[in-house]
């Protein structure tokens, strides 16, 4: 059955914002930890904090009569690509790839989503979608590049950059199973309880990838956690923000808009990383800030038009 999704309200719109301004800052938080925590063991704390947040709201998920366990499998493939993959595989990233690589080959999103739409969702790819597509990563570029297109020709993959090719394909998937649900309204209708049941299986997911990871089976060396106050606060971050928040506005917005029009929203994570870092740092934003938020901007209000 084909997805029937509903026009981008300003409502909306602004709890698409949510998701990526806090993306952008779990980017920035992850690059700031990567010499204190293994990426995968960071994604699996980052899951079993945001677990203890939603056990209080969402306990009677994990009930014996909850309406979660007869559709465990669909659960379980929405925890792997959303809590065990995408974060772990970007955290993985951040080891080998530097950060205008790591968000370069993100920017793909929406290419992925139409496509994945199209082939296996029965849904129709129009012309001002794949121009608001390539508008939007357009923006994407004059970021990554501080204005220069030339620095584009600089760029050399990396192990890093196959993480996060993989770890955008797993989102589109995520994404596309979210507006495919069909499951009760008790756990459907309720937001906490949606997510608790994706975190329940994630955990199970980013575990085994933690308990690979201390095997050395990942391939990283001198495997160890230096526990200091600045990662408990990185913890308590990724774990509040990127996760329990900015999955619920996300759940929301693809919900009620659809996955085609959220990914557009995907592409303002690296102009807030930039905008943050140019905060860190003291710098004054620059007008190719200015040109690419009005691109991607634009992109967005093209592919959303009804």
């Amino acid at each position: 059955m084909s997805f029937v999704p509903h026009a981008l309200t300003p409502r909306t719109a602004a709890l698409l914002l949510v998701a990526p301004l806090l993306w952008a800052g779990n980017a920035i938080v992850g690059r700031m930890v990567q010499e204190l925590i293994p990426p995968l063991t960071l994604n699996f704390l980052r899951w079993v904090l945001a677990f203890v947040l939603l056990l209080p709201i969402a306990h009677q998920v994990l009930r014996r009569t909850s309406p979660l366990w007869p559709h465990w499998k669909h659960y379980g493939l929405l925890g792997l690509l959303g809590v065990g993959c995408y974060s772990s595989l970007q955290y993985l990233a951040l080891q080998t790839s530097t950060p205008m690589n790591v968000t370069l080959v993100a920017s793909s999103a929406p290419v992925f989503m139409l496509a994945m739409g199209a082939f296996f969702f029965n849904q129709v790819v129009r012309k001002r979608q794949i121009f608001g597509a390539l508008l939007s990563i357009v923006g994407v570029l004059l970021v990554l590049c501080r204005g220069d297109w030339h620095a584009l020709t600089h760029v050399q993959l990396v192990l890093g950059d196959v993480f996060v090719l993989i770890a955008t394909v797993c989102w589109a998937w995520y994404s596309w199973l979210l507006s495919h649900t069909q499951e009760p309204a008790q756990v459907r209708g309720n937001w906490a309880f949606f997510l608790m049941a994706q975190v329940v299986f994630g955990l199970a997911w980013s575990g085994a990838f933690t308990a690979a990871e201390w095997a050395g089976y990942t391939g990283m060396v001198n495997v160890h956690i230096s526990w200091s106050w600045p990662l408990v606060a990185a913890l308590v971050y990724v774990a509040a923000g990127p996760s329990v928040l900015a999955y619920r506005c996300w759940g929301l917005g693809v919900q009620r808009v659809g996955p085609n029009i959220t990914s557009f929203f995907t592409n303002l994570t690296p102009v807030f990383a930039a905008t943050l870092s140019v905060i860190a740092l003291g710098e004054l934003p620059q007008m190719y800030h200015l040109a690419a938020f009005v691109m991607i901007i634009g992109g967005i209000v093209v592919s959303s038009r009804q």
